[in-house]
Order: C-alpha cells, then sequence, then structure tokens
C-alpha cells in the first residue's frame, strides 16, 4: 500500500494531469448536433408558431362574433325606433332615447373593432395582400366618408395636388384604415374654420411620404411617443377633449410597420399635428 501512494507521489505534474485528463475524457459527452437535428428543431418551432397564430384567429374570430353580432342587432333596432318605422314611439322622449342607443352603439362596436384590430396587428395574425395601391382613390374614399363629419364640425379637408399623388405598395384596406385613422383624428381635433392639409410625395429610398396636417392645439414633444402606445392620452387637450380611446394612432403605426412602413409625429403647442406615414413606393 505504501509502495503504491509513494510511487504515484512520485509522478511527475504534467503526467498526474495528463492521468486526469483521460480520466475526465472518459466521461459520456453530448454528440455534436448536426445539420438535421437542427432543421428538425426548427421545424418543430415552425410548426408550434403555425399552431399558436390559427389559436389567435380563432379566438379573434370568435371575440369579434360574440360581441359585434348583439351589437349589431342593438344598432339596428335602435335605429328602427328612433325613426319610427313601423308607428310614433308615443312620447318624444323615447325617440331620443333610441338615437342615444343608437350612437352609443356604434361607439361601442368602434371600439370593438378598434381593440380587435390591435390584438391581430400585435398578435402578427393579420393577413395583408399587398400590392400597388393608388394613393390618391384611397385617398378620395376616405374623404367622402368623413365629409358629413366634417360640415358638422365646420372642417376642410384639403389635398392639392390628389391627382399627382404617387401609387403605393400597401394592402388596400389597411391602407384606408391608415388614412381613415388619421383623417378622422385630425378633424377631431381641428378648431371649427380648420383646414386638414393630406399630401404625399416621393421621399427617396424607394419610400413615398403622406403627410396630414392639422390646425390643431398641437401637444408637447415629449408627449408624442405616448400617443402611439394602446389607451395612451397626452396631457393637452389634443387627446383628451376629443372622444375614442387613443387607439387610431396605435393601429396606424402597427399597420404601417407591417406593411414595411413607419409613422412619426411632428408638433409643438400651438402649431397643430403632423402625421407622417411612410410606405414602399409602387
Amino acid at each position: 500500500m505504501s509502495q503504491t501512494a509513494s510511487a504515484d507521489a512520485s509522478l511527475p505534474a504534467e503526467d498526474l494531469a495528463e492521468s486526469g485528463a483521460g480520466a475526465d475524457s472518459r466521461q459520456p459527452q453530448r454528440p455534436a448536433e448536426g445539420p438535421t437535428a437542427t432543421f428538425r428543431r426548427a421545424a418543430a418551432r415552425a410548426r408550434r408558431k403555425a399552431a399558436l397564430d390559427d389559436q389567435k384567429r380563432s379566438f379573434l374570430r370568435m371575440v369579434s362574433h360574440e360581441l359585434r353580432t348583439p351589437l349589431n342587432a342593438v344598432i339596428g333596432f335602435s335605429e328602427i325606433l328612433a325613426s319610427e318605422l313601423y308607428g310614433p314611439l308615443g312620447a318624444p322622449q323615447y325617440k331620443e332615447y333610441a338615437k342615444l342607443v343608437h350612437e352609443s352603439g356604434l361607439k361601442l362596436l368602434k371600439l370593438v373593432n378598434q381593440i380587435v384590430e390591435i390584438a391581430r396587428l400585435e398578435g402578427h395574425v393579420t393577413d395583408l395582400d399587398v400590392a400597388a395601391e393608388p394613393l390618391d382613390e384611397a385617398v378620395e374614399d376616405v374623404m367622402a366618408q368623413l365629409r358629413t363629419e366634417c360640415e358638422t364640425r365646420g372642417v376642410v379637408l384639403s389635398a392639392p395636388d390628389l391627382v399627382g399623388m404617387p401609387a403605393v405598395l400597401a394592402d388596400r384596406r389597411g391602407l384606408r384604415t391608415i388614412l381613415s385613422n388619421l383623417l378622422h383624428n385630425a378633424v377631431s381635433h381641428s378648431p371649427s374654420g380648420g383646414v386638414v392639409t393630406i399630401e404625399a410625395q416621393h421621399a427617396g429610398g424607394g419610400l413615398v411620404e403622406i403627410s396630414i396636417r392639422d390646425q390643431g392645439e398641437g401637444v408637447e414633444a415629449a408627449d408624442l411617443p405616448r400617443l402611439l402606445k394602446p389607451f395612451e392620452q397626452a396631457g393637452t387637450s389634443l387627446t383628451r377633449s376629443g372622444e375614442g380611446a387613443g387607439l387610431g394612432l396605435p393601429i396606424v403605426d402597427l399597420l404601417a410597420r407591417a406593411m414595411n412602413g413607419a409613422l412619426r409625429l411632428k408638433s409643438a403647442p400651438g402649431s397643430g399635428l403632423t402625421a407622417i406615414v411612410s410606405l414602399p413606393a409602387a
């Protein structure tokens, strides 16, 4: 026993190190991963992501249907009552109440649509069909939709070079949603007699810049990032004097990014707000 111990002790340090290394090398080691295993793991992740996206789509379809169906019934029947389609309601207050129910239903339906849209965009489950879209036609469509509201508020929509607007690569519905939200936001915060200007031009780098400028009170530069967050409102009359949940600009921001574009805001107190959307040129 002592001879063995002395023999081990007499071994040089290098030999002991090699002996230890040899013992470690006999431990089972994980084999190096080949390209086939890497591919299989990536394919499994892609399948899980696709399954999760399908679940998100199904959930959003269910929520959309379950909320919109009763709301549409409320809106439809209240409109029938307000118009006294089947005869007078009796006391005039009933007609007034029916109008209030109808207006409230429309506001709630808009909010539901916006929340569902935000969820779709943030969950990356929006199916966009990006193609060349004439910008002048999209602007005309949205301006026509807002004509009644503009007349009520005394605001003028101006597109100085409508015919000369370039085409962009965008989803047809998504482009109109962007323009509708931006124009509605501008009209809502413009004073009576104000002008909302819509312009578009090539900006270099294969992009087209669409700018929508209002004559509202404007906001502090520090508040601009908050306007792009869902349900956030800046601490000025730009957001607090108008109705809505503060979802229009976040939807525009997410939609623009989904179509390889961007949204940026410029404003100062007393100088109105300018929203600039950049989209790829067609």
